[in-house]
């Protein structure tokens, strides 16, 4: 089923028929995001150029109930963004402008299409920037970065973007428009901020973004340690973590990393024969206090196995490190056509073990796995390069992904720590949450989407759900139960 061309031609007399891709070739650009096995061409995107031009595309929509999808630079890697053939994608990446910078209060006004990064630059002058900062922050947007609540290396201490988001201007899959939160971050009743950042589109379309701005610190140190093996390595970070210290960043990367990296234009000096090394990031107000921390650290990685320990002071140095690190995904192309990215959460402790594990889970399958992720709050990101090209390696990746997950849920983790659930991770819903809670997730998404037209199909496992009744046990002000039907 396709959509109407009636429906496509009343959207182009509001955004423009320019701003209307109907042909296939064109919609082939929206039919994958970052996730290169899952494929779905939509029925037709739409590029508005303004909220009211937004509000205005969705109102058709709904009131020929046809599904929508919003989409931004198409960097997701859950296969979040796409749309079926009866699916109309709202790209959103024409809605670029910062609104307002204010480095009183400490916040910044920006419509959902603005480049992560393009913030932090705008605010530099101020002495300010935006902190969760993804690996493919000079691409991504901060309204996708909302609805997959992204995180980046540096929310180990700063927080993830619901941290840092204080109120959205949203348009409901009704065409209703309304305002969650304040501009100060007050919260008068239930966090409904909170709730609709990481919803992954299925409440509605954020229009404008108020999000918070943080001082850039003033004393900044990075160290490079190199470990002799991964499991040494991980037993670092549990080290540093249980001692009290809380880095800025702490991030690992092995040796498959490693080597694609530094055999790539992005080489930034890591040892080749490390099997793992651990980029650790120290700041504050004063460099006094930055030294003593990381001197510190550097002895307790020392103690803890490090071959070396390299410090980094001046920014030109840290800038070269931490390229290594925020272009790895890249770098990793050299090692295969595809890359598929996985995204799970493990204990601290659980680390070495579950390393071990994704390691031989690789060598069975006959299949390259590289690890880079952030090691701190044990959000692990196993890259499994292949050719999506031969069905049998592509089938391997699926059940070694598959068995990737199962071991980092057994671990006592999660599947998914910023990447999202989107399509891919569909299937593995069931494995963390029972009938009655993904019963009561399909609820709460029914206040926002009653019709769930936003995003269909994405998240909830609908077939494993058991309807919610709504029936909330209290005792002296304390949920107690959950009554389902």
């Amino acid at each position: 089923m396709s959509v109407a061309a009636q429906i496509l031609d009343a959207i182009a007399g509001i955004v423009g028929p320019r701003w209307v891709r109907r042909q296939r070739a064109e919609l082939e650009t929206y039919a994958s995001d970052g996730l290169p096995t899952l494929h779905a061409r939509p029925g037709a995107v739409v590029l508005p150029g303004h909220r009211d031009e937004v509000i205005r595309v969705v109102r058709v929509l709904a009131h020929h109930s046809v599904p929508f999808v919003a989409r931004g630079a198409g960097t997701g890697l859950s296969g979040g963004a796409l749309g079926e053939s009866d699916t109309v994608v709202i790209a959103l990446t024409r809605l670029s402008r910062i609104l307002s910078i204010d480095p009183i209060n400490r916040r910044a006004v920006v419509e959902p299409g603005v480049v992560n990064a393009r913030l932090s630059q705008a605010t530099a002058q101020y002495g300010l920037h935006y902190a969760p900062d993804p690996s493919s922050q000079t691409a991504c947007t901060i309204g996708g970065n909302v609805a997959e609540n992204a995180g980046g290396p540096h929310c180990l201490k700063y927080g993830v973007t619901t941290n840092h988001t204080l109120e959205l201007e949203v348009v409901l899959p009704s065409g209703e428009v309304v305002r969650l939160g304040s501009p100060n971050g007050d919260q008068w009743g239930p966090d409904l901020v909170g709730l609709f950042v990481g919803s992954e589109g299925m409440f509605g379309i954020a229009t404008e973004i108020t999000v918070r701005l943080v001082p850039t610190p003033r004393a900044v140190c990075t160290l490079l340690a190199a470990f002799g093996s991964i499991r040494a390595a991980g037993e670092a970070v549990s080290a540093i973590i249980a001692a009290g210290i809380v880095p800025a960043a702490l991030e690992m990367m092995d040796q498959n990393c490693i080597k694609a990296v530094e055999s790539s234009i992005y080489r930034a000096g890591y040892p080749t024969d490390a099997a793992a090394v651990l980029l650790v990031e120290l700041d504050g107000e004063t460099a006094t206090a930055v030294d003593e921390e990381s001197a510190i650290v550097g002895d307790m990685l020392r103690t803890r196995g490090a071959r070396s320990v390299k410090t980094a002071h001046e920014q030109a140095d840290r800038d070269r490190l931490w390229q290594g690190r925020k272009k790895a995904f890249g770098a990793l192309g050299r090692l295969g056509p595809d890359l598929v990215v996985q995204d799970a959460v493990v204990p601290r402790s659980a680390l070495p073990d579950v390393l071990d594990d994704i390691s031989r889970i690789g060598a069975r399958y006959g299949l390259t796995v590289s690890n880079v992720f952030h090691a701190g709050d044990g959000n692990l990101h196993p890259n499994i390069t292949f050719d999506r090209t031969d069905p049998e390696q592509r089938a391997r990746v699926e059940r070694a992904s598959g068995e990737i997950m199962e071991t980092c849920i057994a671990a006592g983790g999660t599947i998914t720590g910023e990447h999202g659930v989107g399509s891919d991770k569909l299937r593995y819903m069931s494995s963390i949450f029972d009938a009655e809670t993904l019963g009561a997730m399909r609820a709460v998404r029914r206040v926002f989407d009653p019709e769930e037209r936003s995003n269909p199909g994405k998240v909830i496992p609908v077939h494993a759900c058991r309807e919610w009744s709504g029936a909330i046990r209290y005792d002296r002000g304390r949920t107690v139960a959950i009554e389902t039907a």
